[in-house]
């Protein structure tokens, strides 16, 4: 099974839900604590993770199979901010913030797994 199906499965449990709200928390991303935001975020990943399981290609260094859960939120939240004419400018400013620092904390999420053997 690809990361991107396993990763969909994934988004139906507690634990997806708890690792988006810690991912949000750790990284100080400003909604962190609205639980609305964080359920739709979820959403989004796995709508993300659907397109990808599909054979859609969403980023330019991971193959659709090889899309994973922490890629999939990063890339949905990416997308919001660059689709959402609400976002302030300082709101948008902090959010690509959050996702800078998501990217550079964890860099082996956003590329090719076998390139990590």
């Amino acid at each position: 099974m690809s990361p991107a199906r396993k990763s969909l499965r994934f988004t139906g449990t507690f634990e997806a839900e708890l690792l988006v709200e810690l991912m949000l928390r750790f990284w100080k991303h400003p909604l962190a604590a609205n639980r609305k935001y964080r359920n739709n975020l979820l959403e989004q990943a796995a709508e993300v993770l659907r397109a990808s399981t599909k054979g859609v290609q969403l980023t330019e260094d991971i193959k659709p199979k090889n899309m994973n859960f922490i890629a999939a939120v990063w890339y949905a939240e990416a997308v919001t901010i660059d689709s959402d004419p609400e976002i302030s400018s300082l709101a948008r400013k902090t959010r690509k913030h959050w996702l800078t620092k998501v990217r550079r904390s964890i860099p082996s999420c956003f590329c090719d797994p076998n390139l990590l053997t």
